[in-house]
């Protein structure tokens, strides 16, 4: 396999391991998220899901064996209630637009195209929770963070 390649493997097996921790994380969310957010949570849920499905299918026709979820993720922080629920809902989606980002450089054609909405969509759940933007999301240098794809699942 070409070093390209493999790099777009890798980075599409990352972006199948957030979408994992991302569907966890907002099952945690759910259970402590306000009444009049529930909704958005839902939708945030499945479309996680959505991709996670989607990137398991791609990744089985490239012949790959797609990384399964873990049993549990460890949380960045407690959530006791729903301020920290709405805090764990922007910095799943942070971490994901992060992913995203790596494989929007490690792809090209198709596939970047799904990538970068997938990016798209992350960040704007994450203004949507967050109430306020960076300027260009998914890009870790840009929040002081390491990158994405070394962060720790959810």
């Amino acid at each position: 396999m070409s070093e390209a390649k493999d790099g777009e493997l890798r980075a599409l097996q990352a972006a199948l391991a957030a979408e994992h921790a991302a569907v966890y994380g907002y099952g945690v969310v759910g259970g402590r998220i306000q009444e009049g957010r529930r909704t958005e949570a839902r939708a945030a849920y499945d479309a996680h899901r959505a991709r996670r499905d989607a990137l398991v299918r791609e990744l089985r026709d490239l012949g790959a064996t797609p990384v399964a979820a873990s049993a549990g993720y460890a949380l960045p922080f407690p959530v006791p209630d729903s301020a920290a629920a709405v805090r764990l809902a922007g910095e799943l989606e942070e971490r994901v637009a992060g992913v995203y980002s790596d494989l929007v450089r490690a792809t090209g054609d198709a596939r970047r195209r799904e990538a970068a909405t997938a990016l798209r969509e992350a960040a704007v759940r994450a203004v949507r929770w967050r109430g306020e933007s960076v300027a260009f999301p998914g890009l870790a240098e840009r929040a002081g963070k390491a990158t994405a794809s070394a962060a720790p699942p959810v």
